[in-house]
């Protein structure tokens, strides 16, 4: 592990975060943050972003994968669409993250794999419509 501040791991993080969601998500999701909702918007982008996401032992195209699988196995709709287009950010093909979520319908269920088919389609079809990625396998 890194020997960084804390606040060198949240600027790490925020860099990270914007780097792979989109600064606009990133800047949305923090002015949208509330006194009550900022403690989580911190600790996500300090911890998950900064403490995790910034660490050379995983690629960002694998950690995305990883992150598809679990938002699937989690049923976190939300979450999984935004994961989605970080994943074709990172890199990852259409059929690599039609195979992730085939797998998770084996191991985490059918029903859930179906639902993240859905979302991620959707995601992949408003980015192909807005030219931000191409149809490719």
């Amino acid at each position: 592990m890194r020997d960084v501040t804390r606040r060198q791991t949240y600027e790490d993080g925020l860099r990270v975060r914007r780097e792979v969601l989109g600064a606009g998500h990133v800047d949305r999701s923090l002015a949208a943050a509330t006194e009550f909702s900022r403690p989580i918007q911190e600790l996500v982008t300090e911890y998950c972003w900064g403490a995790l996401w910034a660490e050379e032992g995983l690629d960002r195209r694998t950690r995305s994968l990883v992150n598809l699988a679990m938002l699937t196995a989690l049923n976190r709709s939300h979450e999984l669409g935004v994961h989605v287009r970080g994943a074709i950010t990172n890199g990852c093909s259409q059929t690599e993250i039609q195979q992730v979520l085939m797998q998770t319908a084996i191991y985490a269920g059918v029903p859930a794999a179906l639902e993240s088919f859905r979302i991620a389609e959707k995601v992949l079809t408003e980015m192909q419509a807005a030219g931000e990625v191409e149809v490719r396998g």
